[in-house]
């Protein structure tokens, strides 16, 4: 199986490829801005060193978010774009899962994104429930964590600082290609086609009212 994996949620510009009895291929640059720029060429880099044309690939993922709001939407729409013309399915990965993929071995685990303006999103890791990723404010995800981990948690992510006192912090979210790799080798189909996952609603509106999708 040949698989591609893009991230441009935060300030590194990856790409990543996997195929079947080859080490995996990463190109990785922390470039801050300019995601929509550097994600063609990088991938075209990655592709031609592995002398593999788009229409061989079989999966593609990239990174949703939680995470920067224009690169969200770069890598999706990049991510949906090379799906249509290799005819290769694209999924979406959750920043928190992929984070958590990370951290495998630490159970309980939530990972925290913070969202600014004293909005955090959390996603707890447990071997006998996975909760969906939920909006809080600090003093409800403090509250939260306190009464469901009272012998305390491990935290991950961009917002796990913000709990230090409740747990180790193990990460402060950044993303490992390999997790990434690897959820998109077992993507369901529900994940298709990606979709930014965005930490707050948007601020901006279209004519009407209505949210950018």
């Amino acid at each position: 199986m040949n698989i591609l994996a893009l991230d441009t949620t935060g300030a590194a510009c990856t790409v990543a490829l996997r195929r079947d009895g080859h080490d995996d291929l990463i190109l990785s640059e922390n470039i801050g801005r300019g995601h929509a720029e550097r994600l063609a060429p990088m991938v075209e880099q990655v592709l031609a060193e592995a002398g593999l044309a788009p229409q061989l690939l079989d999966r593609i993922g990239v990174t949703v978010g939680p995470g920067s709001f224009a690169g969200s939407r770069v890598g999706v729409a990049f991510a949906r774009g090379l799906a249509l013309s290799s005819g290769a399915p694209a999924f979406g990965l959750s920043n928190l899962a992929v984070i958590a993929a990370q951290h495998v071995e630490q159970r309980p685990l939530a990972v925290v994104h913070d969202a600014k303006r004293g909005d955090v999103v959390v996603q707890v890791f447990d071997d006998e429930d996975l909760a969906d990723p939920e909006r809080f404010g600090r003093d409800q995800a403090r509250q939260m964590l306190q009464s469901r981990f009272s012998g305390g948690v491990s935290l991950a992510g961009s917002g796990a600082a913000l709990f230090d006192d409740l747990g180790p912090v193990l990460g402060t979210g950044v993303i490992d290609a390999k997790p990434m790799l690897t959820l998109t080798a077992l993507s369901p189909l529900s994940a298709s086609p990606p979709v930014p996952f965005y930490a707050r609603p948007p601020d901006a509106k279209l004519p009407g009212g209505v949210d950018p999708a």
